[in-house]
C-alpha cells in the first residue's frame, strides 16, 4: 500500500533536488521540489506537507529563515535539515525549534529516509 505522506524538497542545487525527488517517490512519498524558499513560500500552502527537506545555505532566504519563517505563521512540520557547509555548533542551531537533524552532504539514501521517517513516526518495512 502506498504511503501518502507528503514531503517538500527545498535546494537550490538541480541534481540534489532531482535526485532527492526520485528516492523519495520510489519508496512511496508524495514529494514536490522546490528551488528556493521564496518559491516554497509562493507555492500556496506549506502546511499541507507531514516534512520538510531544507538545504541550509540557499542563495536568498536560507533553510533556517525558512523555517523561522514557518514557525512564525503557525506551520509546524517537521524539518530535516541537509547541508554541505556544516560548521561547528550548527547542528545545534538548526536542529532546535522542530528539526529533526542535520545531514552533511553526501549522506547515504539510508540516513535520509530514516530521518524523514522517524520525524512523521513511519515504521520501514
Amino acid at each position: 500500500m502506498p504511503d501518502t505522506s507528503r514531503v517538500a524538497v527545498v535546494d537550490d542545487d538541480v541534481s540534489v533536488r532531482q535526485a532527492l525527488g526520485c528516492l523519495l517517490r520510489a519508496v512511496g512519498f508524495g514529494v514536490e521540489t522546490f528551488a528556493s524558499a521564496k518559491e516554497f513560500l509562493h507555492s500556496g500552502q506549506p502546511s499541507r506537507f507531514d516534512c520538510l527537506v531544507l538545504d541550509v545555505q540557499m542563495s536568498g532566504m536560507s533553510g533556517v529563515e525558512l523555517r523561522d519563517h514557518l514557525l512564525a505563521s503557525g506551520t509546524t512540520a517537521p524539518i530535516v535539515f541537509i547541508t554541505a557547509h556544516a560548521e561547528l555548533g550548527m547542528r545545534t542551531g538548526v536542529t532546535a525549534d522542530g528539526a529533526t537533524q542535520l545531514l552533511e552532504k553526501p549522506f547515504s539514501d539510508d540516513a535520509l529516509l530514516e530521518a524523514i521517517d522517524a520525524s512523521i513516526g513511519r515504521s520501514r518495512a
